[in-house]
């Protein structure tokens, strides 16, 4: 038979701690107390190690955290800990959509730092600083086709060099499309860095700039930081301008920190060569066109002031997927996302009863299909289902060759080709060449004349991303068993940097979800 903890405390001496109460731990001592099984109901069940065995048996005033339940006091011990639920958006609330629509817009600033541009960012910076800390003129040439964020990345980092050290460059920002004349910016240079007045002088703006960069005595102490934006304006217009602005930087005693902004990626290799004969090359910078996970973080990064979700998950991936298979146009896609959030105001304005707490996949395909829409695409649409597959076979062909044409006989094998991966059973050869005349008929090709009529040539008078883009918008690659041979076919100019499986993938989540 067990010791119980009573007889063993007996036969101990008083004040002497018991060994199995040094070492046993609490839940044990619990488990080892007298009065589990059998013990009287006026008997206490809390017992505590150090209260003297002899003691009273009288009522035991109970703390008050042991008699709660343990689902209280688990919501007492772990309630701090657990995050509070992030608060829902509320469309219909006017200072939340206000706040949502001028987060989204171009014209909005991020206060913060900018995302997915770090490394343009620390080369442009470190030339800058660089030009500063040894007071030697430099120029720099920034490249990127629109909507990459060249003009914000810059504006970035001329206020940090504003703020930076005790040697401050001063700052000139001039947009070449707002002069009149192309040589009027030498004259906006010239009046940043004269202290003075301009007086009356014979010498041309640029020649003044010239002799002051000459000269040790006229040359200015601070350095000066000069952005030109839209800066190809001035090669269409007037080359020789293009050529002595970069020279200056080439002067003894020049201060001018030149930087060059430009749309046009190929725009270096027409005036470089010429800049490096002239001995003023600059440094390229390139920015690429957004990718679509860039897109993503971008938006999400705006959204981040806000407390409340606003997209889909979806949606805003569509969204940006899209838009970098397009362009990779930042701009492009706020404007998309700002779109779909109106579409969103404008069916709780048609439906008041309708419950509607956040922008969806339907919001965000409206959105795109009235910011990439054309006429050329709205006619595409509307064309039976076969003459959609001879244009996506013209697409096809033209995207994996660099030819502009090819003939008749070429073009069916790419129209069997589709029409056999597709399961949609194929036309003659007779009706196929009837279909092409009235595509030709229509405006989409053309056809030449040849006595063999699979010899005739064909050339294609759109777009062939007009093409590309109906298929993506309205063409779901999926299985045909899912939708029926009559809603299906294929575009295999589908994305042009995302593979078929991938698109598989993508449009198979947007089927559940609408779904």
């Amino acid at each position: 038979m067990p010791t119980l903890r009573s007889a063993t405390a007996n036969a101990s001496p008083m004040g002497t701690p018991l060994p199995a109460e040094t070492s046993t731990p609490r839940s044990v001592k619990r488990r080892l107390t007298p009065g589990r099984a059998g013990e009287s109901p006026g008997a206490s069940r809390h017992t505590s190690p150090h209260r003297h065995p002899h003691a009273s048996t009288g009522p035991v005033h109970v703390p008050k955290m042991l008699s709660a339940s343990p689902k209280s006091s688990r919501k007492r011990l772990y309630g701090d800990f657990v995050a509070a639920e992030k608060p829902k958006w509320n469309p219909r609330d006017a200072a939340q959509m206000r706040a949502v629509k001028e987060a989204l817009h171009v014209a909005t600033v991020p206060s913060s730092e900018l995302v997915c541009r770090d490394n343009e960012l620390r080369r442009v910076l470190e030339f800058c600083e660089a030009c500063v800390e040894q007071e030697k003129a430099g120029s720099l040439y920034v490249c990127g086709c629109p909507g990459t964020g060249k003009t914000l990345s810059i504006n970035k980092i001329k206020d940090s060099l504003v703020c930076w050290g005790n040697e401050t460059p001063d700052a000139l920002t001039i947009n070449c499309t707002n002069l009149a004349n192309t040589s009027d910016i030498f004259g906006k240079m010239l009046e940043t860095f004269q202290n003075r007045k301009k007086g009356r002088n014979k010498l041309s703006p640029l020649h003044q700039l010239q002799s002051m960069f000459s000269n040790k005595d006229s040359a200015p102490r601070r350095m000066m930081l000069v952005i030109v934006d839209e800066i190809d304006y001035l090669i269409t217009r007037d080359r020789a301008v293009l050529h002595d602005l970069f020279m200056l930087t080439t002067c003894p005693f020049s201060r001018c920190i030149l930087i060059g902004i430009a749309n046009a990626i190929d725009l270096a290799d027409r005036f470089l060569p010429k800049l490096e004969s002239l001995n003023c090359k600059p440094l390229v910078v390139t920015f690429r066109a957004y990718s679509k996970d860039q897109i993503s973080d971008i938006v999400k990064h705006r959204l981040k002031v806000l407390e409340y979700d606003v997209f889909e998950p979806l949606a805003l991936e569509f969204c940006a997927r899209k838009v970098a298979a397009a362009s990779g146009d930042m701009r492009k896609a706020l404007g998309v996302c700002r779109s779909a959030v109106e579409v969103l105001e404008a069916r709780l304005h048609d439906f008041p009863d309708k419950e509607l707490r956040i922008v969806t996949f339907d919001h965000m395909d409206i959105a795109l299909s009235k910011a990439f829409k054309s006429a050329v695409v709205d006619s595409i649409l509307c064309l039976p289902q076969h003459q959609q597959m001879v244009l996506c076979a013209l697409a096809n062909t033209f995207q994996h060759c660099k030819k502009k044409a090819t003939t008749l006989g070429e073009l069916n094998k790419s129209y069997i080709e589709i029409c056999r991966s597709t399961q949609v059973p194929a036309l003659g050869m007779i009706e196929f060449s009837n279909m092409c005349m009235v595509l030709s008929d229509q405006g989409f090709m053309k056809l030449g004349q040849s006595k063999e009529d699979k010899l005739r040539r064909v050339t294609l008078h759109i777009d062939s991303s007009d093409i590309t883009f109906a298929f993506k918008v309205r063409t779901i690659v999926l299985n045909p068993t899912l939708l029926g041979n009559k809603e299906f076919f294929c575009c295999h100019v589908y994305l042009s940097n995302e593979s078929m499986l991938q698109g598989n993938r993508f449009f198979q989540k947007c089927l559940e979800q609408r779904c």
